[in-house]
């Protein structure tokens, strides 16, 4: 029995043990995070490298779980035999979903847009027949993002828009395509007004939390570099915004994830 009770414990939907800043010193980041209650973390991937070292992880720590697929960033260097690569790592049995996949247009010289669609809906299309839920990109293109998921049969399969940044129209609109929102440190910004928006029209039943570390600091460690153990944080600063207790926060973003990505339950103890 985990010494967290269960409506304390926190899930990182969204973060990066699998890089540069963590991956020598792994066992140092878990117990820090356990320290702060987040107890299940999301390893995801985004080219071969990254998606190798997540299932590495995931095959070496139970609550470690990993998410595979082909970041739009790293386009140039998708080829057959990555693709053939990462068919495999997909049918790796610790994987629990496909991400960060979606499309990425603030600095796309190297990534033309028809090509990033044809990434992506090949992705989603693997996520269709596999049954694996997607965790999902975007990054000024939410319009084209939406279009491709409303055509994908996304209620077969379900996924999360990672570190959601959009307006609360937006969050509708992906909500109503079955996607769950994941909030990042932004939402603790004091000046993400549209985040802020978002994350008070999300019910909380529809809603997880994400560090995305080394990336997307939330306060009051923002400058400083982030790690899973600051989801923390992150629910703080949505319990704040939305007037409820931090704890009820931890526990309905805690079992909206395990729900999506461990379906067998994962390591949830009883209430």
């Amino acid at each position: 029995m985990s010494k967290h009770a269960s409506w304390r414990k926190i899930y990182d939907s969204h973060t990066h043990l699998n890089d540069e800043p963590f991956y020598e010193d792994v066992p140092a980041f878990i117990a820090r995070a356990d320290h702060y209650g987040v107890t299940e973390m999301n390893i995801v991937g985004s080219n071969r490298q990254l998606n190798d070292r997540a299932i590495a992880l995931g095959h070496r720590y139970p609550n470690l779980h990993p998410i595979v697929g082909w970041h739009p960033e790293n386009l140039a260097t998708f080829n057959p035999a990555e693709e053939a690569h990462l068919k495999g790592q997909l049918a790796d049995s610790t994987v629990v979903g496909i991400g960060e996949i979606g499309l990425d247009y603030f600095n796309d010289q190297h990534s033309p847009h028809d090509q990033q669609w044809f990434l992506f809906e090949k992705q989603l299309q693997w996520a269709r027949d596999l049954q694996l839920p997607v965790s999902i990109h975007c990054r000024d293109a939410l319009a084209d993002t939406y279009a491709i998921l409303k055509n994908a049969h996304l209620a077969e399969f379900g996924g999360v828009m990672h570190s959601f940044n959009g307006s609360p129209d937006w969050a509708e609109k992906f909500m109503d395509l079955g996607m769950a929102i994941s909030f990042s440190g932004v939402v603790s910004f004091k000046n993400a007004a549209d985040v802020h928006a978002a994350a008070l029209a999300t019910p909380l039943d529809r809603m997880m939390v994400e560090t995305d570390a080394p990336y997307l600091t939330p306060k009051p460690y923002r400058g400083k570099q982030n790690e899973p153990a600051f989801t923390k944080f992150v629910a703080d600063a949505i319990a704040e915004l939305k007037g409820v207790d931090a704890e009820r926060v931890a526990y309905h973003t805690y079992h909206n994830a395990v729900r999506l990505f461990l379906k067998d339950g994962g390591h949830d103890e009883q209430d």
